[in-house]
């Protein structure tokens, strides 16, 4: 068993998860994570600034992948926040999960006002009958991924360090829905995509080559993300898709978005034409990203 919140299912993640897996196949059991949804942070600090790297679906995905056996989804609640480390390693480690070895980062803390620690888990140890083994700081370190640094290398455009970190390319999800039509006067007819989880962390604005599945199939395309300041006054912050090679309708579709490169800032032009012949550098720029 290990637990935590495993935003981004990262290589840092990994190696704890790897770990889990060659302890459980050794006792002949099975590997079990435990993590909590929603993240606790959005639960118990109000107004939090935190944005995800995973929706709950994707996370999900992404540790099945990593061929663990079981996941453990806890609905985490305040309710559930003041549960103290002794009942929590009792009643969910022991008594519902049957947890014969517990295998935790070397920073790890749990329960009540993080009052669980490595030093508390070694006391319960013995108590309950599992052990207890911690990942030492060294080989954390030398992974030297968190969350956290993923987080900043989105938030800077840095799509590639992110997928560097990540082991896979950052994704984003959304409904197509109704725009304001202005890419197809263009020549570029867009679909606005609508991010529906409001703490999913969204790339700085700018111009991104990206791959796109639609039903299945891939399809290369470039994205923009920002406030189209050539024509929009709203300051509201868009998502568009142009896909390459692609005419169909896709209103009401989900997209999966997934960053390749950023291409370019957002600008401002100073006309429709001068803004159609940087779509035309751009969708060179990206298809000579996507080969």
């Amino acid at each position: 068993m290990t637990t935590g919140t495993f935003d981004g299912v990262h290589l840092g993640h990994k190696q704890v998860i790897d770990s889990l897996i060659s302890s459980a196949q050794e006792l002949k059991g099975e590997s079990t994570i435990l993590t909590f949804f929603p993240h606790p942070r959005i639960v118990l600090q109000q107004n939090t600034k935190l944005k995800l790297l995973n929706e709950l679906e994707e996370k999900i995905q992404l540790l099945e992948k990593t061929g663990v056996d079981n996941l453990v989804i806890v609905p985490f609640t305040k309710e559930f926040s003041q549960l103290t480390s002794s009942h929590f390693v009792r009643d969910i480690l022991v008594d519902k999960l049957e947890t014969k070895k517990l295998i935790i980062g070397y920073d790890h803390h749990f329960g009540r006002n993080r009052e669980g620690s490595f030093k508390h888990l070694k006391e319960f140890g013995p108590m309950y009958g599992f052990d207890v083994e911690e990942i030492p700081v060294k080989d954390v370190d030398e992974v030297n991924i968190s969350s956290t640094k993923i987080r900043e290398a989105l938030e800077e455009g840095k799509v590639k360090k992110a997928a560097v970190l990540l082991g896979y390319n950052y994704l984003l999800s959304g409904e197509v829905v109704k725009g304001k039509q202005i890419g197809k006067s263009l020549g570029f007819p867009t679909a606005n995509i609508k991010v529906n989880n409001e703490y999913k962390l969204i790339p700085l604005k700018g111009v991104y080559a990206v791959l796109v599945h639609v039903n299945g199939v891939e399809y290369k395309g470039m994205l923009n993300i920002g406030v189209r300041p050539t024509f929009d006054e709203s300051n509201s912050l868009s998502v568009e898709v142009n896909l390459f090679d692609f005419e169909n309708d896709l209103y009401g579709q989900t997209l999966k978005i997934i960053f390749v490169e950023r291409i370019r800032d957002e600008k401002t032009f100073e006309s429709s034409d001068d803004l159609v012949t940087q779509l035309k550098k751009d969708e060179v720029n990206c298809i000579k990203e996507l080969q």
